[in-house]
């Protein structure tokens, strides 16, 4: 049996978990009281990292009454200077605590020469950072049994000396270490449309295979160019799009990603159960 094959069975072995959203903290009562409307939550991991008491009693009582699934944004797997095995170790822990069905992290980096960016940054597209890419991997998943996910980022630039465009780059980060694809399909439309090419095109080069979880939010246009703020409803080309995806990847789970700008709890459910009905309709869950 070969690697790829390995790999994609281990992939699709993942539990089917619906569709859900990015928890955020103003909607937990009412969340709470609404939970039959959500599949799971996904919980930013590193907010739970030193965590005090009383945050760490939020995510047990979370933990009661939806499947969690921890995204972390600052383990840096694109430093060359290798990762922060303190944090590392935290995580792992926060990890063997909450035996979620996967995690997921971003292809880029937060670190670089002793500098916190405080927010994950593209990659150049070269061999080199592939390569420091798939030494971080190994090195995580030595420390982390569960299965790990990576999340495509969004840039307004590309760096120079590209040896590669995007999809080939994340092909090749994720053909080494088993890893699924975490794909943020606003930030593929973002990026394809402010770089003057085609969404569908890009999506097509993309291993749509490891696809196991779906980000999808909302964003707007400023002097131009688009901007992926979370902060709006899910524009109709990212739906459109979502629901290709959809079709085409054998998808575990779809998550809305709302920060700013909340409006009530009952817009966000119905987003919500606008993604599980394309789940229905491509009949990847009941």
């Amino acid at each position: 049996m070969g690697r790829k094959t390995e790999i994609t069975n281990l992939l699709a072995n993942l539990p089917r978990i619906g569709a859900g959203l990015a928890y955020r903290e103003p909607f937990r009562d009412e969340l709470l009281q609404k939970q039959s409307e959500v599949d799971f939550i996904e919980i930013i991991g590193d907010h739970y990292l030193d965590a005090p008491p009383e945050r760490m009693d939020e995510l047990a009582l979370l933990g009661e009454h939806f499947t969690l699934v921890p995204h972390f944004t600052n383990l840096s797997l694109g430093s060359a200077e290798g990762l922060d095995q303190v944090y590392l170790e935290k995580i792992a822990s926060l990890i063997k605590r909450l035996n979620p069905p996967w995690w997921s992290e971003h292809i880029g980096f937060t670190r670089a020469g002793g500098v916190n960016l405080g927010h994950p940054a593209p990659l150049p597209f070269t061999q080199e950072a592939v390569d420091v890419m798939k030494q971080n991997i190994v090195t995580t998943r030595r420390a982390i049994a569960a299965p790990l996910i990576l999340e495509n980022v969004c840039s307004p630039f590309v760096w120079p000396g590209a040896e590669m465009d995007e999809p080939a780059f994340i092909s090749e980060v994720l053909g080494f270490g088993g890893c699924g694809l975490l794909l943020d399909v606003t930030n593929l439309f973002t990026h394809a449309t402010n770089h003057g090419l085609p969404p569908a095109g890009c999506l097509d080069r993309l291993p749509l295979d490891r696809v196991v979880q779906v980000h999808f939010s909302g964003g707007h246009e400023r002097e131009g160019r688009l901007i992926e703020s979370h902060a709006q409803p899910v524009a109709e080309a990212v739906w459109q799009l979502l629901d290709t995806v959809v079709a085409r990847a054998p998808v575990r789970c779809l998550c809305l990603e709302r920060d700013d700008n909340l409006p009530p709890l009952a817009e966000v459910l119905w987003e919500v159960e606008r993604a599980r009905a394309i789940g229905r309709q491509h009949r990847r869950w009941n």
